[in-house]
């Protein structure tokens, strides 16, 4: 989804949330990022040409399956659902991997 900085005044002020089928598993906010927004893109622009339509991953909050104890995995047929708040939310279903 594509917002305008008139929709998003402070990029470091955004809540992020992950759920699957409805348990929430992450609940953070960009304010808690190692590096900002700003920081990313300035670095980034330093090295490279950032092009419209271009991604940068960041990473993740804290909840992720691997750090969960027990661990938490998606399986198939659960649906994944991530929001970031003034953004959208993107939500998809799991399947299995195909042989």
């Amino acid at each position: 989804m594509l917002v305008t900085r008139d929709e998003v005044p402070d990029p470091q002020a955004l809540r992020i949330e992950c759920s699957i089928d409805g348990e929430r598993l992450q609940d953070s906010s960009t304010s808690q990022m190692v590096f900002g927004i700003r920081k990313l893109v300035a670095e980034l622009s330093a090295i490279m040409t950032l092009e419209p339509g271009d991604l940068v991953a960041t990473g993740t909050p804290a909840g992720v399956g691997t750090s969960r104890n027990p661990r938490r995995w998606i399986r198939p047929g659960e649906r994944v659902r991530v929001s970031i708040e003034r953004v959208g939310v993107l939500e998809n279903p799991a399947v299995a991997a195909s042989a």
